[in-house]
């Protein structure tokens, strides 16, 4: 648990005492952790960068040197190099679930970078993202690092919101990806680079990415090959 004092006896907090009452080191350290973020709805981004992209008021903004000591701040920081600015923000302030063209359904992704970094995918092609159970929080510390700033602006919805034709990408296996006319609404199921996509996991068709060399790739990579091929005349449905 995050201390409330410095070392050297002094409080971390700058001017007025914390709205809540309770030490904001110790109510960020509680953010570190899933329960506490569902419990309390809330979550927290670290740097300026990523300030700077939310679309929704803080709840809390700390910065170092202004609002709390910096040593307090890098004391509850998750980044490898403590940031100057962390800010507190509710998760009903982020996109509702929203059907789009284009979604990239994640099968129990654990890797919080991989779902981060295919969020912020989503946001370059216009597609949104539904998670099914067992993925990693998009909302942890380390996905919305990859994510850099995407969560803003990309609609995060749950497995049944999955809407129109459902086409599974596996490693092995199934038709070539470019055969596909993939024009409309589609949804692409991705599964962990290990395990991959269960036969249960219910599809229309399932698409190979064939490779040169390597004997698979990151499923972060696929996604983006995906949203990609649907961009491409011939590929995406008949040309202008």
């Amino acid at each position: 648990m995050a201390r409330c004092w410095l070392p050297d006896g002094r409080c971390g907090r700058i001017g007025p005492a914390c709205r809540s009452g309770q030490c904001v080191a110790r109510s960020l350290r509680r953010l570190h952790d899933k329960r506490w973020r569902d419990k309390l709805g809330l979550f927290f981004v670290e740097g300026e960068d990523a300030v700077e992209a939310a679309t929704a008021e803080p709840v809390e903004l700390l910065r170092a040197g202004e609002d709390v000591e910096p040593e307090l701040l890098a004391e509850v920081a998750s980044a490898p190099h403590p940031p100057r600015v962390v800010a507190v923000y509710r998760r009903d302030d982020l996109p509702a679930s929203e059907a789009r063209e284009a979604t990239l359904a994640l099968w129990r992704l654990a890797d919080p970078g991989n779902v981060g970094t295919l969020i912020r995918t989503a946001d370059a092609f216009g597609a949104a993202v539904v998670l099914s159970e067992g993925c990693a929080d998009p909302t942890s510390p380390k996905a919305l690092r990859a994510s850099a700033g995407s969560i803003w602006r990309v609609p995060v919805g749950a497995w049944q919101d999955i809407g129109g034709r459902r086409i599974a990408l596996e490693a092995h296996g199934g038709e070539p990806l470019s055969s596909l006319d993939l024009s409309g609404r589609v949804t692409f199921l991705l599964g962990a680079e290990r395990e991959g996509l269960p036969a249960e996991v219910e599809r229309d068709v399932s698409a190979t990415i064939p490779l040169a060399g390597a004997e698979s790739l990151n499923v972060a990579a696929t996604g983006a090959i995906a949203l990609y091929a649907r961009t491409v005349p011939g590929v995406s449905g008949p040309g202008p």
